[in-house]
């Protein structure tokens, strides 16, 4: 009994510890959630291991109730904050437990306390940041450590020589953010949110997190499959190397060895995958990869990723149009637009499972491709699509809006890219490379979207070139919707509601062919929405039947599409998002509006017209 009676006592005090530690924190405001807030744990919100493709063991998650205060941008640090804040969710979240605007004319300050983990002893400790929006000064025990410009690539600092000691650790931040007044790139980020434009995003909005690494350790890896010569180039950069360090890169199946190869620093490692086993949507196999950091025979760092062996590639069809192939075969991809928005979190979802869900559920309504809307997504989020089997194309998140003329119509004079100032200019070039550089791993990524709709559209054949230059591995859509050049592999329509596609006979030969958009079709569900009304979709029905009808027609259509020449279609969108109500799924994610089998019904007759294009044989 005593014993029991002592169990008890430490429930309760943990019981009375946990709504200590939880005080002054609940899901703010008063709009729809999603099913996964009442699953946040805000003493361990998302706790999984952020980075998949480069995994080491030693390592503490800082994300939880930190403190924070908004300023004038004029203002000194403050002396005393305004309350609690859950990072990673973003300020102006509800799931921040604080659902406040901060503006361009002020200043948003982070502060929390961590130690140093024991393990961590006699290693040097590494702080990463997934993504924070936009400018961010960090600060360790008074000291400034760096800053970083950027709103969705990860950057980390090595703060071994500000770290005092086994003592509490004094972490700060200083976030500003100029929303839509300044150049930087902020997707559908507004101060007054309307139409198709969102509430902003300000300051922390993926986890935070440290590690422990040895002073000579791996820093990256850049891994190409090559499907044809059954090849892997592994390349890999270290910090602190010196001579005669080599690298052990391992390609497995489960546990068994497959290909090994011993590296030199600068040198790109190649290893054999004899006969290998495709990644596809159909069959998304993963391989493992072990990578060794050697020094004089003893392994100095180590870290696990993985790979997929695909291919994506364009080869003209027997009419000479030219296809997308997948590990070449034609493969039609249709996809819904995913913009990665949710009520509760905004940019960040609840828990890793609802980040799972969306990607799941895609997969369940039909479709083999999503189109990764003007937002870039946590890495876990590409993990889920490589383990699910979903194909991806990345947008580079728009900025530096108007200033364009858009010419809607391929072919047709009239429209004109943007005159940017060195400085936006600047900004964007960082930034897509960083991104790039940051998620070139991950075999889901097939196509890079440097812009969409003429938004900020500038330089459009040298930003295009430079990214097929950077990554000659993936293909590249210069303008989802124009303005239209003839440069990159893809020549991408919109349309809304119903589908077109380019002219084939015209343009076939010189590049895929894309609609990028179309659809939009709304059904707003009382009691899931933003907005109690005026809620908005580019053409809204009574009920799910007749969406559904119009739908169906829309997709009988592109079948036709698909036997002339069409390559890849996408329907906007995979869940409403605030005042639009044209998602597949409500902004919730509690109703999906039409039966999962109906969809696929439909969207397999696109892959049957798909299945039915003639080549020639090589």
């Amino acid at each position: 009994m005593k014993k029991i009676a002592s169990l008890l006592l430490i429930v309760m005090l943990a019981g009375g510890l946990l709504s200590a530690q939880v005080e002054g924190w609940k899901i703010a405001g008063n709009k729809i959630t999603t099913p996964w807030a009442k699953k946040v744990n805000p003493l361990n919100p998302l706790p999984e291991y952020p980075r998949p493709q480069m995994v080491r063991n030693i390592w503490k998650n800082l994300n939880g109730l930190w403190d924070y205060a908004i300023t004038a941008s004029d203002a000194p640090k403050p002396k005393t904050y305004d309350g609690k804040i859950l990072v990673p969710f973003a300020v102006e979240s509800a799931l921040s437990g604080v659902n406040k605007n901060v503006g361009p004319d002020n200043i948003l300050w982070y502060r929390t306390g961590f130690t140093i983990p024991s393990t961590f002893r006699n290693k040097n400790v590494l702080l990463h940041f997934g993504a924070v929006d936009w400018d961010a000064e960090i600060f360790l025990n008074g000291v400034k450590v760096g800053s970083h410009k950027g709103g969705y690539d990860p950057f980390s600092f090595n703060i071994t020589p500000f770290i005092k000691g086994r003592a509490n650790q004094l972490l700060e931040l200083r976030v500003a953010d100029p929303v839509n007044t300044g150049p930087q790139p902020r997707g559908k980020q507004v101060l007054k949110p309307s139409g198709i434009w969102y509430t902003s995003v300000t300051g922390i909005w993926q986890t935070v997190w440290i590690e422990a690494v040895p002073e000579t350790h791996i820093s990256s890896l850049k891994i190409v499959p090559d499907i044809d010569r059954q090849l892997l180039s592994v390349s890999v950069e270290a910090a602190s190397i010196e001579e005669g360090d080599m690298f052990r890169i391992s390609a497995l199946e489960g546990d068994r060895i497959i290909s090994e190869k011993m590296s030199g620093p600068g040198t790109e490692a190649i290893l054999n995958i004899n006969n290998p086993r495709l990644w596809s949507p159909d069959d998304p196999w993963l391989y493992d990869l072990k990578v060794e950091l050697i020094r004089k025979n003893k392994t100095v760092d180590e870290v696990r990723s993985y790979f997929g062996m695909r291919k994506i590639s364009v080869q003209p069809d027997a009419n000479g149009v030219l296809r997308m192939m997948l590990n070449n075969k034609f493969v039609f991809q249709y996809g819904p637009l995913d913009q990665g928005w949710w009520p509760d979190g905004l940019y960040t979802a609840p828990t890793d499972e609802a980040l799972l869900f969306d990607i799941v559920k895609t997969k369940e309504m039909g479709f083999n491709m999503i189109r990764k809307h003007v937002k870039v997504e946590p890495a876990r989020w590409y993990y889920h699509c490589d383990k699910t089997g979903m194909l991806v194309w990345q947008d580079m998140p728009s900025g530096d809006l108007g200033g364009t003329r858009w010419n809607t119509n391929p072919g047709m004079e009239g429209g004109s890219d943007k005159i940017r100032k060195p400085e936006s200019e600047e900004i964007y070039r960082r930034e897509w490379n960083a991104i790039i550089d940051a998620f070139y791993n991950y075999p889901c990524i097939v196509v890079w979207v440097p812009f969409n709709e003429a938004w900020g559209q500038f330089k459009s054949a040298e930003i295009t070139n430079q990214t097929m230059l950077k990554d000659p591995s993936r293909l590249v859509n210069s303008a989802s919707g124009g303005n239209f050049h003839q440069v990159g592999h893809i020549l991408d329509m919109h349309n809304y509601p119903g589908p077109v596609m380019p002219k084939p006979e015209i343009f076939g030969d010189m590049q895929v062919l894309a609609l990028g958009e179309f659809g939009g079709l709304g059904l707003p569900l009382e009691g899931h929405t933003w907005l109690d009304k005026n809620n908005w979709g580019y053409r809204s029905y009574p009920d799910a039947d007749t969406l559904y009808r119009v739908y169906d027609s829309y997709l009988d259509q592109i079948a036709r599409f698909v036997e002339r020449g069409l390559s890849a279609a996408i329907y906007t969108q995979t869940t409403d998002v605030e005042i639009e109500t044209n998602g597949l799924l409500t902004y919730d994610r509690k109703i999906v509006k039409i039966p999962e089998a109906d969809l696929r019904k439909s969207a397999q007759k696109l892959y049957d017209a798909g299945a039915k294009v003639i080549f020639n044989k090589r």
